[in-house]
């Protein structure tokens, strides 16, 4: 009896233990500004990367898409291992190669052995300082870049949150998608990547990040040894700042016809990632819901607009999202539908951002609030994800957030906050819309305009 009631107590605590057991991220800055960022753990297994805080938003008209070429070049070799030399180094280690790029970050990481985590700084290190930007292997990757931007533009949900960006950014960096366009990477030069480089790539826009069985002195040690020769950006060297970015309430809408389903985003201007109102934002998304038709449970889901869209056969899915950058970003929402139910899932859809403002409840704010939790401590689970929240926190925040500080700013979220924070964002505001494909039903701007309020008496 007394082994079958252990678990029960156990399970019981878990979340909390969860909380209180995370060990500490250490932090150590070196001579030329590079921030070294680590957390310690029993894994086998380490996940290392460098974190950039450079992005499509620091391009121009003339060289965007520089950072996309860039992170297919960055495993192509560097000027001391050349291309089939990196490869097979990395092969006997049994390590994993990964990257991305965004509107304000880059980062290139490699999953290994613990034990080889020096090898594995030095091989970031080689990378960040010396990627070779072999001419063959450019034009080689520039066949491969122009192939993959006909392959985006068929995912109309990636089209979409692309025109949602350039119509609520227009006329600035932001509203320029991350891959770039056609023509510049067609004409995208050797010096061009070499200038971006030379220009962003300097040791206080870097993070040294990692996670799992190492040391923080190992990694300093490592560090020291392989990244002393990022340089420093000086004031008389310094990188350009990053342009100002307004939000406009407009549309961008792409009729055809002859697509089978009409994606459709509608946001409006939020907080940029320092700002205290992105908790209760989130918690305002975690009530709205999300959906999907493969999802189970039929018209018996917490969110009620998930609920609408079942019975009434609103739409094939819709997801919320709160995009952050430094300084603004978007929070809306985004659905597929039928061509005939277009108007019905936009009405429904605004009419829950007016619910969220004028009558949320404290049960739905405890439920959200327990979801926004549980997704929390889910994404932590491996030393990548570990890895990614160091080095991204670090660019946003400037550290890292620890989860019980999370945890208390979630707790500390209610319905009046919820009610007052969405009011200050959505009621009444002037939206950004995106729409593809069959979108004859989409009402008129200023009748979409019009639903941001309720008119009461």
């Amino acid at each position: 009896a007394a082994l079958l009631t252990l678990p029960r107590s156990r399970g019981a605590a878990t979340y909390a233990q969860t909380l209180q057991n995370i060990p500490e991220t250490q932090v150590t800055t070196l001579d030329n500004g590079l921030r070294v960022a680590s957390e310690e753990s029993s894994q086998p297994t380490c996940t290392v990367g460098v974190w950039i805080g450079v992005g499509s938003r620091h391009e121009n008209e003339k060289n965007n898409g520089a950072g996309y070429f860039l992170e297919h070049l960055a495993f192509k070799g560097t000027k001391k291992r050349p291309g089939t030399a990196f490869e097979k180094e990395v092969e006997s280690m049994g390590a994993h190669l990964s990257g991305y790029t965004s509107r304000e970050q880059t980062a290139y990481y490699i999953k290994a052995l613990s034990k080889d985590m020096p090898k594995v700084v030095e091989l970031l290190g080689d990378i960040v300082q010396n990627c070779a930007l072999e001419e063959s292997e450019i034009e080689k990757e520039r066949g491969v870049i122009l192939q993959e931007l006909k392959e985006l533009d068929s995912n109309l949900t990636d089209v979409t949150f692309d025109y949602l960006h350039a119509t609520a950014y227009q006329g600035t960096p932001l509203a320029r998608t991350v891959e770039g366009t056609t023509e510049n990477i067609k004409h995208m030069t050797r010096a061009d990547l070499a200038s971006y480089v030379d220009t962003y790539f300097k040791a206080p826009r870097m993070v040294l990040a990692a996670a799992g069985g190492i040391s923080h002195k190992e990694l300093v040690d490592a560090a020291k040894q392989h990244f002393s020769g990022v340089p420093f950006a000086y004031k008389e060297d310094a990188v350009p700042a990053l342009p100002c970015c307004r939000f406009t309430g407009s549309e961008i809408r792409a009729r055809d016809d002859g697509l089978p389903f009409a994606h459709i985003a509608l946001a409006v201007e939020g907080p940029g990632w320092a700002d205290p109102d992105n908790i209760v934002l989130n918690v305002a998304n975690a009530i709205m819901g999300r959906y999907d038709r493969t999802f189970g449970g039929g018209k018996n889901q917490s969110s009620r607009l998930a609920t609408l869209a079942v019975e009434h056969n609103l739409c094939h899915s819709f997801q919320t999202f709160n995009t952050s950058y430094s300084d603004t970003g978007l929070f809306g929402f985004h659905f597929v539908c039928d061509r005939l139910s277009v108007d019905d899932m936009m009405f429904c859809a605004q009419g829950e951002w007016m619910r969220l403002c004028t009558s949320t409840t404290e049960s739905e704010v405890k439920r959200a609030k327990n979801y926004l939790r549980n997704a929390m401590v889910a994404q932590l689970d491996g030393t990548t994800p570990v890895c990614e929240n160091i080095g991204s926190h670090l660019l946003k925040y400037g550290r890292r957030i620890p989860l019980e500080e999370w945890d208390a700013r979630i707790a500390a979220v209610d319905a009046r906050m919820v009610r007052e924070v969405c009011s200050k964002y959505i009621y009444d505001k002037c939206p950004a819309i995106a729409a593809v494909g069959p979108i004859e039903q989409l009402l008129d701007y200023n009748r979409l305009r019009s639903s941001m309020y309720w008119i009461r008496f």
